[in-house]
C-alpha cells in the first residue's frame, strides 16, 4: 500500500496481491475513497474492474473524506475538493495529483436558501445580509459566490459570512485559511449549527446548506420542511439560464491519488480514468433500454431522445477545460490564492490531453 503522500511523510512501498481473475497474476492493491453515486457505484461494488489493480473502497461523505485526506492521508486515491486542490497547488503542496474524473457536479446557486422574513426577494438583496456556509473555502461556496459576483452584482464583500466548520474540522486547516482582505467571515459557535441559526432568525440565508450525516458537519434540521424558509430561485429555470448562457455545468470535486503512488506507477491515473469512464458508460447502457421502450411508444419525441444520448458531465481536461479554467480564476479572484493556478499543475502530466 501507498503509505507516504498527504501529511503522512512515510517512505513508499507497494502492496501487490493476487489478482483473483487470472490465477498467478498480480496487481496492485489501493485504498479508495469516494461518494456513492451512479457513475461511480459500478466501481465501489467491483463491476466495473481497474486493469492491473484491486480497489478496496471506502464509501464516504465528501465532508469527511476530504478531511480525512487533508489530515491524515488515510486513502490512496480519493475524491478531492476542486478548490482546496487549487489553493493547495498554489501554495506549493505537491502532496496530490489531479485525475479529470469529476465525480460531483451541480448548480450550486440554485440552491441557496433564505428566511422568508428577511426581505431577500432577489440576488441583490443579499447585500448587506448574514449569509452561513459551511465551509467559506468550499468549491459550492465558491461557485456560488462567482456567479452571484458576475451574473448579478453581488461581491463577497456584500455580505457578512458565519462559517460552520471550526478550525479542527476544516479543510482551511490544511491550507491556511484566514479571511481575504474586506471579507467579514464570523466562525459560528460550536454550541449552535447553521440549521438551528436560520430558524432562530440569527441567519438570513445560507449558500450551501448540508444537513447529512457525518463527521464534519453539525446541522441535522431538514431545513426543506419549515415554512420561515425558502430557496432564493426556481431552481430549474436558473440553471437553465446560467447553462444556456454560460455553458458551464460547476464542477466541484475531481479524483486525487498520492504524488508518491503517480511517480511510482504513472500508468494507475490512465486505468483509473478508464475505469471511470467505462463505469459511467455502464449507467448509460442501463439506462437505455428504458430510453428506447419511452421512445418506441412516444412518450419521448426524436429530440428528447436525442438529448438523452448525449453526456452533459464529460470526464478529461480538454471537455472540461472552460469550467476548470473559472472555477480556478474564482478561486484566485476571492483571494484564496495569491496566484491564478493553471490546469497543468493540478492534473497529471499523462492525462492533459484527455
Amino acid at each position: 500500500m501507498v503509505v507516504s503522500g498527504g501529511n503522512s511523510g512515510t517512505s513508499h512501498t507497494d502492496n501487490w496481491t493476487s489478482d483473483p481473475r487470472y490465477p498467478g497474476r498480480s496487481v496492485l492493491q489501493l485504498s479508495l475513497a469516494v461518494s456513492d453515486n451512479p457513475r461511480s457505484r459500478p466501481i465501489i461494488e467491483g463491476v466495473i474492474p481497474v486493469e492491473g489493480i484491486r480497489l478496496v473502497p471506502t464509501p464516504c461523505h465528501p465532508s469527511e473524506m476530504f478531511w480525512r485526506q487533508l489530515r491524515y492521508g488515510d486513502f490512496d486515491i480519493s475524491e478531492m475538493s476542486m478548490s482546496t486542490l487549487t489553493i493547495l497547488t498554489s501554495l506549493g503542496n505537491r502532496d496530490w495529483v489531479g485525475l479529470p474524473i469529476y465525480t460531483m457536479r451541480k448548480f450550486f446557486h440554485t440552491g441557496i436558501i433564505v428566511r422568508d422574513d428577511s426581505g431577500i426577494q432577489t440576488p441583490a438583496d443579499l447585500k448587506g445580509k448574514r449569509v452561513s456556509v459551511p465551509e467559506y473555502q468550499q468549491t459550492a461556496a465558491i461557485w456560488c459566490r462567482g456567479v452571484l459576483q458576475h451574473e448579478f452584482g453581488v461581491r463577497p464583500q456584500d455580505m457578512k459570512w458565519f462559517m460552520e466548520r471550526n478550525d479542527d474540522k476544516s479543510h482551511g486547516h490544511s491550507t491556511g485559511f484566514t479571511a481575504p482582505d474586506g471579507v467579514d467571515v464570523t466562525p459560528i459557535p460550536r454550541s449552535t449549527s447553521i440549521g438551528e441559526m436560520l430558524l432562530k432568525g440569527e441567519l438570513d440565508a445560507c449558500v450551501h446548506y448540508i444537513n447529512d450525516a457525518n463527521l464534519v458537519d453539525r446541522s441535522r434540521i431538514d431545513l426543506s420542511k419549515e415554512k420561515s424558509i425558502r430557496p432564493l430561485f426556481d431552481k430549474r429555470a436558473e440553471a437553465k439560464r446560467y447553462y444556456d448562457k454560460t455553458g458551464i455545468f460547476p464542477i466541484n470535486h475531481c479524483m486525487v491519488m498520492k504524488r508518491s503512488l503517480y511517480e511510482a506507477h504513472p500508468w494507475v491515473a490512465l486505468n483509473i480514468y478508464a475505469a471511470f469512464q467505462k463505469a459511467k458508460e455502464h449507467v448509460r447502457k442501463v439506462a437505455q433500454p428504458w430510453i428506447d421502450i419511452n421512445a418506441e411508444v412516444g412518450a419521448l419525441d426524436k429530440s428528447a431522445e436525442k438529448v438523452l444520448t448525449q453526456d452533459v458531465m464529460p470526464y478529461g481536461v480538454n471537455a472540461a477545460r472552460h469550467v476548470l479554467e473559472t472555477v480556478t480564476q474564482y478561486v484566485q479572484e476571492q483571494g484564496l490564492a495569491k496566484r491564478r493556478v493553471a490546469l497543468e499543475e493540478i492534473f497529471a502530466p499523462n492525462t492533459m490531453d484527455l
